[in-house]
């Protein structure tokens, strides 16, 4: 009797968008009630369970992965908390550098301490250094005031932003959400912003359902957007995303897995469980990611 086949990783994996297996990773997270808990592992049947630093690094290794790693609540520290969580993970970048690519870093732009913490990740962090966007913070969507001295930053850096887009897990079967409005997720901000930055690359974080028709058309008009599909196992796409995946998005499209809440061994095997073509998926996988890391601060 034949046993189960045993996961081939791919060659390369570039994740362009996790977050942290480590119980450190968290600090500032929302999900510090039984409710919040429940709801989270509800959406990913994750328990929260933290790994190690090194076992981290060892799982990585493993499944061949170079990720870029969000922290996604720090915008809710204060200024010290949140040098030491960005010196944490610039350190951890340094000591693993064949898995870490860089960091995403989320601020709150109202608060003028942030801006110059980030302005210090810019010019010494570790790796590629990113904004990311949420538009939950005080300062809203990303076409709002607050964020533009952020997004010019990036532009003179040559750095890209992301910003999220879509169903949003964080608050997802709370009452009330967490008090997150899902408008805030809409693809029209990706638009503006890469409108009135065209120096600016902006990567659209999770696949954009319900607006994936909006998504599509703000990708294909913009060629400084692209879409990086974390949190969702491909299986789920909407039936358009996928039909572009290997068409007109073909170079438009990156590998995010959202480590730990989703593992990269389940996803690499439902995206080649898709039917793919094997170049397609190479796009997918690395290839794209690599193309566009040429062209910024990630080379």
């Amino acid at each position: 009797m034949k046993g189960t086949p045993l996961y081939e990783p791919p060659t390369r994996l570039i994740d362009l968008h996790s977050h942290w297996g480590t119980e450190r990773g968290w600090r500032g997270s929302p999900y510090e009630t039984a409710e919040a808990r429940e709801a989270l592992r509800g959406y990913f049947k994750w328990d929260m369970n933290f790994v190690s630093e090194e076992e981290q690094a060892v799982r990585f290794r493993r499944d061949n992965v170079r990720a870029m790693l969000d922290f996604a609540f720090t915008h809710t520290m204060d200024a010290g908390a949140l040098r030491d969580q960005h010196d944490y993970a610039f350190d951890y970048a340094r000591r693993n550098p064949d898995v870490v690519l860089g960091n995403w870093i989320g601020i709150d732009p109202t608060q003028p301490a942030h801006v110059r913490e980030f302005e210090r990740c810019l010019s010494e962090g570790t790796g590629l250094v990113g904004l990311t966007v949420h538009s939950y913070t005080p300062a809203g969507t990303p076409d709002e005031p607050a964020w533009e001295t952020c997004l010019n930053m990036c532009v003179e850096a040559g750095r890209p932003v992301l910003v999220h887009v879509g169903m949003s897990a964080t608050g997802a079967g709370t009452r009330g959400g967490m008090g997150i409005t899902l408008e805030g997720c809409h693809p029209r901000y990706v638009d503006r912003i890469a409108a009135r930055h065209p120096g600016l690359d902006v990567i659209a974080a999770r696949v954009a359902w319900p607006w994936q028709s909006e998504m599509i058309a703000v990708a294909l008009h913009k060629a400084n957007v692209w879409l990086e599909l974390h949190g969702w196992a491909p299986r789920h796409f909407p039936d358009e995303l996928k039909r572009e995946i290997g068409r007109r998005l073909r170079k438009k499209v990156f590998f995010g897995a959202d480590y730990p809440m989703l593992t990269h061994e389940r996803l690499v095997e439902e995206w080649r469980g898709e039917g793919y073509a094997p170049d397609v998926l190479d796009d997918v996988f690395h290839q794209n990611a690599e193309t566009f890391l040429a062209s910024t601060g990630g080379r």
